[in-house]
């Protein structure tokens, strides 16, 4: 049984409650955590809940985080941001339990950590279960991410030419991107002391973020890629001092991938072809930085690649 798997997509009203409860149960199980049964099941009743009657669709639901801490994530598209909840005590266990608003209160008892983040296209909901319903809530962690300012491109900027792009790997490498830099930021906000990889990778992240959002956030398409089209061509305006800065994340997508190896996170490293196009997509802009000409996605098959270029 592989530990990733897709996120499901709810239904909406009781049944996504229902289908989110049987889905988490069942995956708990496939990952031998039997122990976080009760805590995981209670803890997405509770969110799904409120992403229906407060959120927006679709609504989603997945497990990651590792086998040893499993995290349940809840996404919708709202960006409103969720109530901390109210200190409760075991007397208001029995209204609680049986009242409406009040589920984030339920998850932080239940929880080992729990937190939201805040896009600009929706927000995530997360916990990770404990084993037993505790007296007194954990606090929660909510966050509000923006994307970093856009630096000036000065005087000494270039054009880079990136030739032949499959659009599939490229939307799956912002995708893996996103995911990734949440996926340590979370470990490490919740168990730095278990895996300080993961705090340093965090690290790493936030230090690169502002160039690497000069690198490959900025985008553009020479042409508008025809409708159905597998491949285009982009050009990307960036400061020649961010060229570094991109190597050095090529070692760092290797770095991530040796730790979700050796941790058994529950999300794939990536495939040798998500890596071969990574690698030869961030060594064009280092490459090019450098005097080089630009190389076409060596993967393109020859007929696209006369028609890409």
């Amino acid at each position: 049984m592989p530990l990733s798997r897709p996120a499901l997509t709810l239904a909406p009203g009781p049944k996504g409650v229902q289908d989110a409860r049987r889905w988490v149960v069942r995956t708990y199980q496939d990952i031998d955590r039997h122990d976080l049964v009760d805590c995981a099941e209670l803890g997405v009743s509770e969110l799904v809940s409120n992403a229906i009657l407060h959120g927006s669709d679709p609504i989603q639901v997945r497990v990651r985080g590792t086998a040893s801490h499993p995290r349940i994530e809840v996404r919708d598209a709202s960006v409103e941001t969720p109530v901390l909840p109210a200190p409760l005590t075991l007397d208001h266990d029995d209204d609680l339990l049986l009242t409406f608003g009040r589920g984030l209160s339920i998850v932080s008892r239940c929880s080992k950590a729990w937190g939201a983040e805040i896009e600009a296209d929706g927000k995530v909901v997360w916990f990770e279960p404990s084993d037993d319903i505790a007296e007194e809530g954990v606090d929660g962690t909510i966050r509000v991410l923006t994307p970093p300012a856009e630096k000036h491109v000065d005087a000494d900027a270039l054009d880079i030419v990136i030739l032949g792009v499959p659009l599939k790997l490229y939307v799956g490498f912002q995708a893996h991107f996103r995911e990734l830099r949440r996926e340590v930021r979370l470990l490490a906000l919740a168990h730095a002391v278990d895996y300080p990889l993961a705090d340093d990778l965090s690290d790493l992240f936030t230090a690169l973020e502002a160039d690497l959002h000069s690198g490959i956030g900025l985008t553009e398409f020479l042409e508008a890629p025809a409708e159905g089209s597998a491949v285009a061509d982009l050009t990307v305006r960036m400061p020649r001092s961010a060229a570094p800065t991109l190597q050095r994340f090529v070692s760092l997508l290797d770095l991530a991938d040796e730790f979700c190896r050796q941790e058994r996170l529950l999300s794939l490293a990536r495939t040798d072809e998500q890596r071969a196009f990574q690698t030869w997509f961030l060594s064009e802009y280092v490459r090019q930085a450098a005097g080089g000409q630009p190389h076409p996605w060596p993967g393109l098959a020859e007929p696209a690649r006369q028609h890409a270029q």
